[in-house]
């Protein structure tokens, strides 16, 4: 398995960065995303203070782990889809299929890259954040961190696999993707609590994953909350996990299967 996610993550690297004016441009958007919210929450001062009681009242606090952890969310989203159709146009999908590695090692190995790349992009957010901007984390739940992230990762990366089967199967884009993750970042909290929502609209950011996930993310990172505290988010994650994860490699099964009866594998 370790040898499997180590060759991806080799080959993605080495592809990557070939392109170094995209890899670069990609790592400085960081810069420009942390410093324009860091503006932001001097804009806004202590006016919202009552509405982030629950995070010390720090805005900039708030939305960095926003930006910074929703990043696991996008990957989810795309990087399946994306690994795959990398596979499909330089005409190695098949091949990978057909080696003895289980599938769901596949579909782990192929996003490596993406959750890894993901992983850098959150340390220099919060490098920055604390360096340069004043963030203030010293009160950190590190295991509680760790098992949200976990939690949160196949929760998302279960959707992205579903999605990356539609594609292989109807050889489009899949509009519901994208609906979904704008919906999913206008109600989950990324960069405003849930209650500046109008009363009707809660319940529906209730139902998205997302939720939960910075919910657990930044009581165990600015209240070091304990497991008590992450205990009701911390199961909501659970449930996502074990409903959504063992279906997403079943469809995606179903999907390699039916692409290999009408010899599309290939196409995308």
């Amino acid at each position: 398995m370790l040898k499997l996610l180590w060759a991806f993550l080799v080959r993605d690297f080495h592809e990557i960065t070939s392109y170094r004016l995209s890899f670069l441009l990609d790592l400085g958007s960081i810069f420009f995303r942390a410093f324009t919210f860091f503006f932001v929450s001097q804009l806004l001062g202590d006016s919202v203070a009552p509405l982030l009681a629950a995070y010390n009242g720090d805005y900039f606090a708030f939305v960095i782990i926003g930006l910074a952890f929703g990043g696991y969310f996008s990957t989810g989203m795309s990087g399946f889809a994306a690994a795959l159709r990398r596979a499909q146009t330089s005409g190695t999908l098949e091949a990978m299929i057909m080696t003895p590695a289980p599938l769901s090692q596949i579909i782990i190995g192929s996003a490596a890259w993406s959750y890894a790349f993901t992983t850098l992009r959150v340390f220099i957010y919060l490098a920055l954040g604390v360096l340069v901007l004043g963030l203030r984390l010293t009160n950190v739940n590190l295991a509680g961190v760790l098992v949200s992230l976990l939690l949160a990762i196949i929760a998302f990366a279960s959707i992205g696999i579903i999605a990356a089967s539609l594609i292989m199967v109807v050889k489009r884009g899949d509009p519901i993707t994208g609906l979904f993750s704008n919906l999913s970042f206008l109600l989950g909290g990324v960069y405003y609590p849930l209650e500046i929502l109008p009363t009707w609209l809660q319940p529906v950011a209730k139902l998205l994953p997302i939720t939960y996930a910075l919910n657990a993310m930044r009581a165990a990172m600015l209240n070091g909350a304990g497991w008590a505290e992450l205990g009701p988010d911390l199961l909501a994650l659970g449930i996502f996990c074990v409903v959504l994860f063992p279906i997403s490699l079943l469809i995606f099964r179903f999907a390699v299967e039916r692409a290999r009866e009408d010899g599309s594998l290939t196409h995308f």
